[in-house]
């Protein structure tokens, strides 16, 4: 570990590869460092779904950017990208009004609004499910258990050092304290999701932040048809910001908390994706704590299974996997702190990783770096509390 570095980054998931990235564009010389043995915390225990069209704000901004980064890294580094966009299916009235007011802000070129039988022809929903939809044409599909470990070895064949099974002990201006030495660069990123807590205490009470476990299941089940994209739900439309500040998201939100109290209670988003081999991914629910019990309750497996079968028409679903993914939570989307110059403290605490952690890494860069803006000028510099 003699060797220094222009940049040096603390944690090997998404937000942090985003950050190898930017560097290495801009020329840099960059070091990752990460506890595990390969890329394996949230980056690949999510579904993929890279949800560009429902953000808001800073968020927004991040995820236009992060989308054209990861449809060129998608070449580069040679994984499955599809520009499937998303698919909204709405099983109520009350969620088509929340469709049609997010359309009516956004415009026709973000949200294509869908009749029963133009979301049959897209997603194949049992009969009499849907009431209408919505196509999401920005949105991207790309299979998480490929597409950041790609990335990694693709930065890796291109000069950034990676240290894996490699324990950070401490950070301070200029160097990383590491469980087999010490690592030395001009700045340093910390980007360790949920972990900030481990490092830097002070910082994640401050900006209060939570783990949130994520009950997730891969199952094998006879459609119809392919899902021609992600399928998103009324539970979906409450999570993401673009849809749930319209002046209907409230009496939505309202009648399934009455009417739907189990997957209320369990907080969930249900929302299903096919993978390119064809298995069904099913999530989640969520639960959040200072610590997320590894012990997963059989409630919310029956609840994702009972549900995809009533949306699909599903006869026989086969289970192949649960999981469990652990995301940082906080009331905040995003954290980026400065705890010492040239340090950088950085996680995605709204559960959008995937869809905005490219871009918010490229804007870090750009501050810690003064160099020149990435593709997308309107997102503005990274925030640093």
């Amino acid at each position: 570990m003699g060797r220094h570095y222009d940049l040096a980054i603390v944690g090997g998931g998404i937000v942090g590869l985003g950050h190898a990235v930017a560097a290495l564009r801009r020329g840099l010389t960059v070091a990752v460092v990460d506890r595990a043995s390969s890329v394996n915390g949230a980056s690949i225990r999510n579904f993929g779904h890279l949800g560009i069209t429902g953000q808001e704000g800073e968020a927004r901004a991040y995820a236009e950017l992060a989308r054209e980064l990861w449809l060129t890294l998608s070449v580069e580094a040679g994984f499955w990208l599809r520009e499937s966009g998303a698919v909204v299916v709405a099983q109520a009235p009350d969620e088509l009004d929340v469709l049609q007011e997010f359309r009516d802000r956004r415009g026709g070129h973000d949200v294509r609004l869908l009749t029963p039988a133009q979301v049959r022809e897209r997603i194949p929903v049992g009969d009499g499910v849907a009431v209408g939809g919505a196509h999401l044409p920005a949105d991207l599909q790309v299979d998480p258990r490929e597409a950041a470990p790609a990335i990694a070895r693709w930065l890796d064949a291109h000069g950034v050092d990676f240290f894996w099974q490699t324990t950070v002990t401490g950070v301070e201006t200029g160097r990383v304290h590491t469980s087999r030495g010490r690592v030395s660069a001009d700045a340093v990123v910390v980007a360790v999701n949920q972990d900030v807590d481990q490092l830097f205490p002070g910082i994640a009470e401050a900006n209060g932040i939570q783990r949130c476990g994520l009950d997730m299941m891969l199952v094998e089940a006879e459609l119809d048809e392919p899902l021609a994209a992600p399928v998103l739900t009324g539970w979906s439309l409450l999570r993401l910001p673009g849809f749930a500040h319209t002046p209907s998201a409230d009496a939505l939100r309202e009648r399934l908390a009455a009417e739907d109290p189990v997957p209320a209670a369990l907080d969930a988003d249900l929302m299903y994706v096919q993978r390119p081999d064809g298995a069904l991914i099913l999530g989640h629910t969520r639960h959040r704590g200072d610590d997320v019990s590894p012990f997963q309750s059989e409630s919310a497996s029956e609840l994702l299974v009972e549900r995809a079968r009533t949306l699909f028409g599903l006869g026989r679903v086969r289970v192949l996997e649960r999981w469990q993914g652990i995301d940082a939570a906080a009331p905040d989307d995003f954290l980026v702190s400065s705890p010492a110059p040239s340090v950088r403290v950085v996680s995605v605490t709204g559960g959008i990783g995937m869809t905005t952690g490219l871009g918010l890494a490229d804007r870090v860069v750009d501050e810690l770096f003064s160099t020149a803006p990435g593709v997308l000028t309107a997102a503005g510099a990274a925030r640093s509390r």
